[in-house]
Parts: C-alpha cells; sequence; structure tokens
C-alpha cells in the first residue's frame, strides 16, 4: 500500500508532514510513504527512513496561486509529481494539505474523473451528536460552486460509498440541504433534485435537512451545492470555535465558585473539543476520481497528517474507488436515463 505524499503543502510544511508521517510509519505497518518535496527541507527532516521514500522535486505549488495554472506551469512541484505517480500507478493514494484548487485540478485532470461521474465532489466527515452514528458524510464542500440537480443525485450515490466503506454505515440515511424541510422547499436546482433522489434506488433518500439539524444525528449523509456546503461548513466550524471560547471565557470571569465548576466540568468539555477538532477526523475526500486523494486542513500538525493517512488505509483497503466505479459502470444506463428526463424537462 502505498501513498504519494505532497511534503510541502500546508502551513507548516514540510516539518509537520513528515512528522505525521513518520507518525503513520510506526502505527501502520501495511503503508509505504513516497515523500515529494525539496530535498534540502525534507530530507534532514526524516529521522528514520524505513518505508519512506524522498522524491526530490523543484517546485512548489503555494497556497494563493491560481489552482489551473499553478497545476500546468508547475510540472515539477511536490503536488503534480504526486498525483502523476497515482495516475501512473506508481501509488494508491494521493495526500496533500496544501493548495486545495490545485488538487482538485490534479485529482480531475491527473488522476482522472470516473467515467460516468460528471463532476468529482469534496466531502468530509463531521460529529453527530445524536442519532445512531458518531459521525455523518458532509458534501459538496466547495469544489463545484454551482451544480445541477443530476449533479445533486451522484452526490447521494458517492456519498453513500464513503459511508458504507469508510465510516461503516449500511444503507446510510440521504439527506439534501435546503431552505426548508418540505419537498417543494428551495430553488428549482434543489426541487429537480429533491424528485431524483426521491425516486431513486441507488442509495436512501429521506428528505430535505436544515442547516440547524446538521449535527443533530438525522443524516447519515448530507448532500449539498458546493456553494451552500463551504459555507454552511464553515459556519458550524466557526459557531462551535466561538462557543467553546465563550464558555471557557465565562468560567473564567464567574469567580471561585465558576472555576470549581468549570474544572469539575472539563472532562466533558474536553470530550465536546475532540470530538469537534478536525485534527481527528481526518480530511476531506475528492469522491468521483480514479484513486483515493484527499485534502487535510492547511494548517495541520502531525497529528491531523497521521490520523488521514489511516483514513486513506481504509479507503485503499474496502476498496472504496473500485466499488464506485464498479457502480457507475452497472448502472450508467439509470444515471444516463436520470440526465435525459432533465434534459426534456428544459426542452418542454
Amino acid at each position: 500500500m502505498k501513498i504519494a505524499i505532497d511534503a510541502m503543502g500546508g502551513d507548516f510544511a514540510p516539518l509537520e508532514i513528515v512528522k505525521g508521517v513518520e507518525q503513520a510509519r510506526d502505527r501502520y505497518q501495511e503503508i509505504e510513504f513516497q515523500l515529494y518535496g525539496t530535498a534540502e527541507q525534507v530530507k534532514p527532516l526524516v529521522k528514520d527512513w524505513t518505508r519512506i521514500n524522498l522524491i526530490p522535486t523543484t517546485e512548489v505549488i503555494e497556497m494563493g496561486e491560481e489552482p489551473v495554472k499553478a497545476m500546468r506551469r508547475k510540472k515539477d512541484s511536490s503536488m503534480v509529481r504526486a498525483a502523476n505517480a497515482v495516475k501512473a500507478g506508481e501509488a494508491d493514494a494521493l495526500f496533500s494539505a496544501g493548495n486545495t484548487g490545485a488538487l482538485l485540478s490534479s485529482a480531475i485532470f491527473l488522476v482522472g474523473r470516473i467515467k460516468g461521474v460528471d463532476r468529482p465532489a469534496l466531502a468530509t466527515a463531521l460529529p453527530s451528536f445524536e442519532g445512531p452514528h458518531d459521525q455523518f458524510v458532509f458534501m459538496d464542500l466547495g469544489a463545484n460552486a454551482e451544480n445541477k440537480p443530476v449533479h445533486l443525485y451522484q452526490y447521494g450515490i458517492l456519498g453513500s460509498f464513503y459511508a458504507s466503506h469508510v465510516l461503516n454505515i449500511e444503507n446510510a440515511r440521504v439527506r439534501l440541504l435546503n431552505n426548508g424541510a418540505e419537498e417543494d422547499k428551495g430553488d428549482e436546482v434543489h426541487k429537480v433534485a429533491h424528485q431524483l433522489m426521491k425516486n431513486s434506488h441507488a442509495f436512501n433518500f429521506v428528505g430535505n435537512i436544515e442547516a440547524r439539524e446538521l449535527l443533530a444525528g438525522t443524516a447519515d449523509v448530507v448532500v449539498a451545492d458546493g456553494f451552500s456546503g463551504n459555507a454552511a461548513l464553515k459556519a458550524t466550524e466557526g459557531t462551535a470555535l466561538t462557543m467553546l471560547k465563550q464558555i471557557k471565557a465565562a468560567i473564567m470571569a464567574s469567580g471561585l465558585s465558576g472555576k470549581i465548576g468549570g474544572a469539575l466540568l472539563k472532562p466533558a468539555f474536553k470530550t465536546i473539543q475532540k470530538k469537534l477538532d478536525y485534527n481527528e477526523a481526518g480530511g476531506a475526500v475528492i469522491l468521483g476520481v480514479n484513486a483515493p486523494v484527499v485534502k487535510t486542513h492547511g494548517s495541520a500538525k502531525a497529528n491531523a497528517v497521521a490520523n488521514t493517512m489511516g483514513q486513506i488505509k481504509i479507503m485503499i483497503e474496502n476498496n472504496l474507488v473500485g466499488d464506485i466505479q464498479t457502480f457507475v459502470a452497472d448502472h450508467a444506463d439509470d444515471l444516463k436515463a436520470a440526465k435525459q428526463a432533465l434534459q426534456n424537462d428544459e426542452n418542454v
């Protein structure tokens, strides 16, 4: 099992990337790690070269660069070289903490889109605080700012596979993010998508969901257009962090008795904080391409990198991409019929 790693991507690269890889190497004996990066910067950081190989590169795609241009111009960048290794079959998966847009471009144009999937999407696992499962799949997180109904329909398929293969959730409950729970809510895209999903036998669709319900455990997969999904994710993360800070500030300002009470509740707060911590959950996955491609947070530290390697390991072991490819190929007629029905409606 080989993972191609963009060692130069991320706010704390290459130090935290290398530290995370060494942590993962000690945890997961089945994985070989291919580090793509500037030799002078990466080589001194590696303490033990067991199952770690360095592939020297001369360029780095920076966070602020225009994604497609950077991917095409910087062919010897750590990200592009790692993506090409996956394309050539020299590695089984691609990891980066770098420029999200450039990684999306590399995944789609280099690793390649699964035939039959119109638009790959960015998905992540978020915590569920109620319900039967600890996590749910949320997508799209911004890979596509605008979507057609058939794209949202396909996200239901992709998200269900991720739920079953990585989160071990069978017959996942799929819901569509909308501005109301009723069937007739939303713009035309979401109304049509609702009907496509409602009439599908490809997954277990249970209706719309409002943003305030996201963490309530009422869905195992939440499908959104990229703009709404990204906005909802950032709002949820920001609200959670703000609330934790405000609770801490209130305790510290409440005098001795409040501080004593806060000390007693500290284990409970730690549990909630850990559940909300993206460093524990792993990275966001680009679903719909021909190999696992995973993007962790730009500010991720070593622990997040190591956890993401474990996430990739599960994806490879459970043949997530292969099973998606097989399903899409076997149901090509159904997917084609869904597109045709939409085209007919547009022509009326």
